[in-house]
């Protein structure tokens, strides 16, 4: 019976992997540059508020795995999850962000 347990955590463990490494949802969660030069709070919503120097926009997003579609302004940029959490976008746009809360 114990063999069957191991083997069934092992299981829900591997899931969890191909599932975006559970609980790396970017909803209810804030991301921020090095410098604080841009950051974005991902909502409940698929919403965004995003801050880029002194302008704030609401914008929108999709979550599919480790990638996020952040649309704003009917511009769309692709950020890709890094394996540490944190958010890799365009350089010349985004570049990385790391989670602060």
């Amino acid at each position: 019976m114990r063999a069957n347990r191991g083997i069934g955590w092992a299981m829900v463990a591997l899931v969890c992997l191909g599932v975006a490494g559970c609980g790396h949802d970017v909803k209810g969660h804030t991301y921020a540059a090095a410098d604080d030069s841009i950051t974005i709070v991902f909502q409940s919503g698929g919403t965004a508020s995003v801050t880029m120097g002194p302008i704030t926009s609401t914008c929108a997003y999709t979550q599919s795995g480790k990638q996020i579609n952040l649309t704003c302004g009917g511009q769309t940029e692709v950020l890709t999850m890094a394996s540490d959490g944190s958010l890799d976008g365009p350089p010349e746009v985004i570049g990385h962000l790391t989670k602060v809360k």
